[in-house]
């Protein structure tokens, strides 16, 4: 049996509560460009280009469903400069809830932020060091 051999990440799915405000987030604050969009209106869908071919699937909230149906609850976004990123996040409003710490994990020094998504999900800067 042959086991088999990722190549890397391609997509982490972010099911939205606010399709719109999930998109400027992404788009507008973050610079993420939209590799590709599907989906009628009220269901749409798009995956977001992180980098390194990488991506964030959005998805619209399914109607009827809880606020918290399927939500991410952290992601962590590769960073060169997590005291520059996290700027354009604290001047759209987004909640900073914790400001950048250089952290060791094990034998990796890192530096980190994380700040609340508009879905109630906790997005983090990473920046090794």
């Amino acid at each position: 049996m042959t086991t088999p051999k990722t190549t890397g990440l391609h997509h982490i799915t972010v099911q939205t509560v606010d399709w719109e405000a999930s998109l400027r987030l992404y788009r507008d604050v973050l610079g993420m460009t939209v590799a590709a969009a599907w989906g009628p209106k009220g269901r749409e869908m798009a995956l977001l280009d992180v980098g390194d071919g990488s991506h964030i699937e959005l998805v619209a909230p399914k109607a009827g469903a809880s606020a918290d149906a399927g939500l991410l609850t952290h992601l962590a976004l590769a960073s060169g400069d997590v005291v520059a990123d996290l700027e354009p996040v604290r001047a759209a409003g987004y909640e900073v809830t914790m400001e950048p710490k250089d952290v060791m994990l094990g034998d990796m020094p890192a530096t980190v932020a994380f700040f609340k998504g508009p879905n109630g999900e906790s997005i983090e800067f990473f920046q090794t060091r």
